[in-house]
């Protein structure tokens, strides 16, 4: 195990706690929903009543399983902590009473709200070196053996789960959803600039969520 930063390390756990928060207590009970793992997981929460507590962490260990020839030792160490922690924080918000009910009964302030918890939850996890999120791993495994373009395959992945989540949300609701997705994708992209300045943190470590910026 490598020597870990206790800094990072509190670091990716607060962005864990952020971003369960914003998933459990705005967007899942707003029904605005997610693109990746974080969308599949609400999904099933929805249909089969399984709990993002434990979806989210074996579709992660999944795509992980996949991507983690391409991702260095460190990385992965400082993404299981923000995985583990996602689970274990969105379990104990998950036993609360509503939080926060007046903003996810509006929509529209539910996407918006919600899109900087999620994007200020995974852009610290980010800045912290890992990522709460397995489908980064994912996208970096299919993009080096298709030589596909890794922005493309966020977007295509994105897109499936919300097309998906059709089945139970309407299209309006879908559509609050693709703006939290581009909202929180440049929260996470301004949060990712201010990890290249930490001393703590390598410059060529990677950085998963990049490749969201640009679309």
């Amino acid at each position: 195990m490598p020597s870990l930063s206790a800094k990072r390390v509190a670091l990716a756990l607060l962005g864990s706690a952020i971003l369960a928060f914003g998933l459990c207590h705005i967007h899942a009970r707003a029904e605005v929903t997610e693109g990746g793992v974080l969308g599949l997981s609400l999904l099933l929460d929805h249909h089969f009543s399984l709990s993002p507590a434990l979806t989210s962490l074996v579709a992660t260990a999944l795509c992980y399983l996949v991507g983690w020839r391409m991702l260095g030792r460190e990385f992965l160490w400082y993404s299981a902590i923000s995985v583990g922690g996602f689970s274990l924080f969105y379990a104990l918000f998950d036993l609360m009473p509503p939080i926060l009910a007046g903003v996810a009964a509006h929509p529209l302030l539910a996407a918006t709200v919600g899109a900087v918890f999620v994007g200020v939850g995974c852009g610290l996890s980010v800045r912290a070196g890992g990522a709460p999120s397995g489908d980064d791993a994912l996208a970096m495994a299919l993009s080096s053996r298709f030589s596909l373009d890794i922005r493309r395959i966020y977007f295509i992945s994105d897109l499936a789960v919300l097309s998906l989540s059709l089945t139970y949300i309407p299209l309006r609701r879908i559509l609050f959803s693709l703006l939290t997705v581009l909202l929180s994708g440049q929260i996470v992209g301004l949060l990712q600039k201010k990890r290249k300045k930490e001393t703590d943190i390598p410059e060529n470590s990677p950085s998963p969520i990049d490749g969201r910026q640009d679309l």
